[in-house]
């Protein structure tokens, strides 16, 4: 569970070698790459409190602002606050603990539509602890949101396929950097067997978890 999510590469100047081969210019490096150098990541983190615990995000504004900026509509005008998780899926392939967990505002007080940033453009992929908008068709997310216990590939955009929701994928935007344990103890907690239609049948937990609070916090300290 411990994995982390996948982020576009940015490269890094490494003195050692620049000793060994001679320090290279921007204008050396594919325009794509020189680019790339020159952005730093904007990292911005927000904590979400619940009544089981406290999960600590790590949005990344560089590589999906859209969605970024979405999110942190509703994280700083408190309308998470009184949401809830209420899906735990429960997938009974790969790796254990394998699913997701969704929460957020389920069509209420919610902003318009956010425009769809794909992964393969955001180059953030639906690994174990990556944060993704939940949505009907693509371009139709709002506030409600995933947390994935296990790597979900199947999530990402898929340009080569024949069908237009998988070509779309979905659009991830950030990592959970602490409180992986309440995101699984929830997750764990009882699930209705009648509430939910269609896949979500059998999904929704009952009772609902409670988001107290949603706000930004400073980055927390590098691990030792």
């Amino acid at each position: 569970m411990a994995r982390s999510i996948r982020l576009a590469a940015v490269p890094l100047v490494v003195a050692a070698c620049a000793a060994l081969a001679g320090a290279a210019s921007a204008q050396d490096l594919p325009p794509a790459a020189a680019a790339e150098a020159a952005v730093p990541v904007e990292h911005v983190y927000v904590a979400l409190t619940t009544s089981t615990g406290v999960i600590v995000l790590d949005l990344d504004k560089t590589h999906a602002p859209l969605t970024v900026a979405n999110f942190l509509k509703y994280v700083d005008g408190k309308r998470f606050d009184g949401a809830t998780f209420y899906r735990a899926m429960h997938l009974d392939w790969g790796d254990q603990p394998s699913g997701l967990l969704q929460g957020g505002l389920q069509g209420v007080n919610v902003f318009p539509p956010v425009a769809h940033e794909p992964t393969d453009v955001t180059g953030i992929s639906h690994k174990a602890g990556t944060i993704s908008m939940a949505r009907f068709a693509p371009g139709s997310a709002t506030a409600d949101f995933t947390i994935m216990l296990s790597d979900i590939p199947s999530l990402d955009a898929q340009p080569a396929s024949d069908n237009p929701d998988s070509r779309a994928g979905f659009a991830a935007f950030g990592h959970v950097v602490s409180g992986m344990d309440v995101v699984r103890r929830i997750w764990d907690e009882p699930r209705s067997p009648t509430k939910g239609e269609g896949v979500m049948k059998g999904q929704i937990l009952e009772p609902a978890i409670k988001i107290v609070s949603a706000r930004r916090v400073p980055a927390p300290p590098p691990a030792s």
